[in-house]
């Protein structure tokens, strides 16, 4: 890191906690070149201001097909096309398409609709709850009630059945993770023929669900594609459970560390909707946002970025910057929070930010009060993180109920 022409490549351990990195980033290099732990060269923004700046920046792009391009031309064919079956959605796309794609399920994420599913929410959450309380005392929190809740949530939503839940859990693992590209794109071709069969099988018998939708869309080719109704349904499954999973996860990972955090909770319910912005904010579940690229030169916080170039963003650095948040490294379910990037910002914002909030707080409310006595149950540095660029969150989180 001693001259401007060389990359800070990131480890292994770069997973496990990031934080200290970051901290001597945003202080010295914000923005800087680095290798990432599959070997991408990629630029590496880790200051908040310049993160937000970033993320709105119209130079910085996202279309697919030019993404994909640029991957063969650097690295050989190795790096293209293993995902180009599921990845022709919204967030893997630029005006006016994007635009287009986020109309069409923009109306089912509004306020409105996602407040009026908070009795089903609390009645899954009920369910898991009285499951586990006749279980064992000791569980992964993850496999008991972090995972099932948010993914019933969106297959309800959307109406799309849960019997190879576990199977699409598996594939979209591996689709997250670092890993070799023959493992990205077996988990693709599995996901992707999943879902082909859900589109067709709702085109042969239409429905008024979320799918139902999409398809009925897909049959105006002017609106979308047969391939991009298959990537929209990729793109909800996946995104619609992936950060509350992990917001539930690192949440409660937080507070079994900091019971005094835990015993605010306890002591004042009314506290909870804040404690999710923290959670969020203090190690949210996305960790770098998806990729950009340059197709054009752009300066990003004073650094000449050429066309050309890949730019990564880091959610969970710019949200514990102390030049926005005083104490930035505490938890603090006090804290007044707004204002972080855990869901981006600009045009590609989480559109599901509102059902992740509502879930992550009935989550929390619901756990907590059946389950005051919670505890960890296992020592913190031996639990192990996904290995992942992209999401945040533990591989397990061994808990005892009472």
């Amino acid at each position: 890191m001693t001259g401007t022409d060389e990359y800070l490549r990131l480890g292994p351990d770069y997973y496990d906690n990031p934080f200290p990195l970051y901290a001597q980033l945003r202080e010295e290099q914000p923005v800087t070149r680095v290798i990432t732990p599959l070997g991408l060269h990629v630029w590496l923004v880790t200051r908040y201001e310049d993160a937000r700046a970033a993320l709105a920046e119209p130079r910085l792009h996202k279309d697919n097909e030019q993404f994909q391009a640029l991957m063969e031309a650097r690295y050989g064919p190795s790096r293209r096309g293993f995902e180009d079956s599921i990845n022709a959605h919204m967030l893997a796309a630029d005006p006016p398409d994007h635009t287009r794609l986020r109309k069409l399920v923009g109306k089912a994420f509004t306020g409105r609709a996602i407040a009026a599913l908070r009795p089903r929410i609390e009645e899954i959450a009920a369910g898991l709850l009285e499951a586990m309380e006749a279980g064992p005392d000791r569980v992964d929190l993850l496999d008991a009630y972090a995972f099932p809740l948010p993914i019933t949530v969106i297959c309800e939503l959307l109406g799309v059945p849960t019997d190879e839940r576990d199977d699409f859990r598996r594939w979209s693992n591996t689709l997250l993770q670092s890993g070799e590209p023959e493992a990205h794109q077996a988990a693709a071709v599995s996901m992707a023929g999943y879902l082909t069969g859900l589109v067709d099988a709702r085109r042969l018998a239409p429905s008024d669900d979320m799918l139902g939708a999409i398809v009925q869309a897909s049959e105006d080719r002017d609106k979308l594609s047969r391939q991009e109704a298959i990537s929209m349904a990729f793109l909800l499954l996946v995104a619609g459970h992936e950060t509350t999973v992990n917001l539930i996860g690192n949440g409660m990972f937080a507070l079994l560390r900091h019971p005094e955090q835990k015993a605010a909770l306890e002591a004042d319910p009314a506290l909870i909707p804040n404690a999710v912005e923290e959670f969020l904010r203090w190690d949210g579940p996305v960790h770098l946002a998806t990729v950009r690229f340059t197709a054009e030169p752009a300066t990003i916080g004073g650094v000449d970025i050429p066309a050309g170039e890949v730019v990564m963003v880091s959610l969970s650095a710019a949200n514990r910057d102390p030049s926005r948040y005083p104490d930035a490294e505490a938890l603090d379910v006090r804290r007044q929070g707004a204002g972080h990037v855990a869901f981006g910002h600009g045009i590609h914002h989480c559109l599901g930010a509102p059902l992740a909030r509502l879930e992550g707080e009935i989550a929390f409310r619901a756990l907590l009060e059946r389950f005051p006595g919670l505890t960890l149950d296992a020592d913190p540095s031996e639990l192990a993180w996904r290995p992942s660029t992209l999401i945040r969150g533990l591989e397990s989180l061994p808990v005892r109920l009472r």
